[in-house]
């Protein structure tokens, strides 16, 4: 092993492991000019900007290169609030900010925090005021910076100092870039220093280089220094199309299987949700096969142009929300996981793929390990929650998950049939489930992000899209008792009028007070004022859990048709909320008994 003697003063870094012996024991050797580092020299320097901190790495968060935001660390993203716990969580903002493109985005820093700057010092920032006075002092975007990200050095790194003083040897085990930074910092004339080489460092493109010696280090890093985008501007989703071929398309489309609908997004109305569990794949000749649980659609594909400018054609006859041709915006890779993202002016639509093709990444351990315990024994839902607590929707249903991604939710002689997939990316691992639309399993049918899994609980939860609100499900392997249900005897008893109806904000009661409704006990209801009938049916799902009013599209009582969940229920009273889909407003509906 080569040994180079540096010239550097004796450092106790916290952190960074000594050993010692006397100088009678061991040999120094004046080192060589070439071989000696200098405080001000020019491979000190290039050394010090190497393992410099990367402030970039959250400008999604601060949009500031000189410091980095320490985590965790809550965010209002949209007017929807995040904690960022982990640097995966910076794709949770930067998929917030892509849900349109027509909006004014926002990311608001909840105070007070704490930041890194680039030579790990930490500073404790109280308002927003004291955070915009330390960004001021960050190169604008497109300027560079000090730090050097085209090149990693690999720890550890030895180095041992000599202490003409103490007449001491000590051997010093560097770990990682602040140690490296701070060692460096402190260095100084009267010590001589010797780095253990071989060392390796790793390029941009992944690639790692032995290196030899300091002349060697100084060249490699000079090298490295401009060779990739630091990606040190505040354009976070810049890695568009600008190098995209319609051959590296048509290799992912085909080689990875199957592809879901993460996004559509039509005339400014969100769809994705009615395509959950739909299974898209395409061939090389051109077509596109689309399966469900229950049916299968056939259709055809292709793509031209390059670059920013290529086109993707997809005509499928029987879903003809697909049908365009999009433009390809972005090839979004991750391990195990891949995202193409087409758009057409404001219209969007993107696919996803967990790529189990030949084209694909290596295996998720993870996403395997889930896969495994969803398809051994029986399930069944433990807590189910949307606002309101509605576990008792899923009550004597029991669940299971066929190997090969069909699912089923028994109950009796009921059965309903449906599918599920886990898909995984660096945010973590998704339960794709999809029963159909029948109530309530219209509830189930989302991409559910996996909170944590073991052999005998998995947790679930999903931003709605509606009002930004939490949605929570669990399964677990045993049942939970269920409430007996009383809704049916109480609204079949008797006659009601609606006390309050507020559509959002509006109140909108005096619409039905001229009406007395009936609920009768065969599932029709019938609403009556002295000019007009109005007849409809109704059904409570669950263990009161959600009530489904349907009037045939008859006017008013339109207004009330919807999967109503059940805030309380009395003798003389039934509170109903729903949050609307289309702008997430709180709609209440109270029924009283005359």
């Amino acid at each position: 092993m080569k040994l180079l003697k540096l010239t550097l003063s004796l450092i106790l870094l916290s952190g960074i492991f000594f050993t010692s012996c006397r100088t009678e024991e061991s040999e120094i050797i004046n080192p060589s000019i070439e071989e000696t580092l200098e405080a001000n020299s020019t491979i000190a320097g290039l050394m010090q900007r190497v393992s410099l901190s990367d402030g970039s790495l959250d400008n999604i968060i601060d949009s500031a290169n000189c410091f980095t935001v320490n985590l965790p660390v809550t965010v209002i993203v949209n007017g929807i609030e995040v904690t960022v716990n982990t640097e995966a969580d910076y794709d949770l903002i930067e998929d917030i900010l892509d849900e349109s493109d027509d909006d004014t985005d926002t990311v608001e820093i909840v105070f007070p925090i704490t930041v890194t700057l680039a030579d790990y010092t930490e500073v404790t920032l109280n308002s927003i005021e004291e955070f915009l006075a330390l960004a001021i002092t960050c190169p604008d975007e497109g300027e560079d910076d000090d730090d050097i990200e085209c090149l990693d050095f690999v720890y550890p790194i030895t180095a041992t100092i000599f202490n003409p003083v103490t007449e001491e040897l000590e051997t010093i085990v560097i770990e990682n870039d602040e140690q490296m930074y701070a060692f460096l910092e402190m260095i100084e004339d009267s010590d001589v220093v010797t780095v253990e080489f071989p060392i390796s460092v790793i390029l941009a493109d992944g690639s790692t280089v032995v290196i030899e010696d300091l002349e060697e280090l100084e060249a490699v890093i000079e090298e490295a220094e401009d060779s990739c985008d630091e990606d040190d501007d505040y354009d976070y989703d810049d890695d568009d199309c600008e190098d995209c071929t319609t051959d590296d398309l048509g290799d992912l489309l085909t080689g990875c299987s199957p592809w879901f609908v993460d996004k559509l997004e039509l005339d400014d109305e969100d769809l994705e949700d009615a395509y959950v569990g739909y299974l898209f794949s395409f061939t090389e000749d051109g077509m596109i096969i689309v399966e469900t649980a229950t049916d299968e659609f056939t259709g055809a594909w292709a793509s031209s142009g390059t670059g920013t400018a290529i086109t993707v054609e997809i005509d499928i006859p029987d879903l003809p929300d697909f049908n365009a041709n999009w433009i390809l915006h972005e090839i979004d890779e991750v391990p195990g996981e891949f995202k193409v993202d087409l758009r057409l002016g404001d219209d969007r639509l993107r696919f996803e793929s967990n790529c189990e093709g030949s084209g694909g990444g290596d295996p998720d351990p993870d996403a395997e390990a889930l896969e495994a315990a969803l398809a051994t024994g029986a399930w069944f839902v433990t807590n189910y929650f949307d606002d309101v607590d509605q576990t008792d929707l899923f009550c004597g249903y029991t669940f299971e998950f066929g190997a090969d991604g069909s699912a089923a939710a028994v109950n009796g002689d009921e059965t309903v049939p449906g599918t599920w997939a886990v898909t995984s990316d660096d945010t973590g691992l998704d339960l794709v489930l999809n029963f159909g639309e029948a109530v309530p399993f219209d509830e189930l049918l989302d991409n559910w992000d996996v909170i944590e899994f073991s052999e005998t609980i998995i947790r679930l939860r999903d931003i709605s899209g509606g009002d930004g609100s939490e949605d929570l499900l669990t399964f677990g392997r045993e049942p939970v008792s269920c409430d007996d249900p009383v809704l049916e005897g109480i609204l079949a008893d008797g006659t009601w009028v609606v006390a309050l109806y507020m559509d959002g904000p509006a109140n909108e009661t005096a619409t039905f007070a001229a009406y007395q409704l009936a609920f009768n006990a065969d599932g029709t209801l019938i609403a009556e004022s002295d000019t007009d009938t109005v007849d409809g049916t109704w059904e409570v799902v669950g263990a009161d859990t959600v009530l489904v009013l349907n009037f045939g599209g008859d006017i008013p009582f339109d207004e009330l048709e919807d999967n109503w969940d059940v805030f309380s229920v009395e003798a003389d009273r039934v509170e109903l909320r729903d949050i609307s889909g289309g702008d997430g407003e709180l709609d209440v509906l109270v029924f009283e008994k005359l």
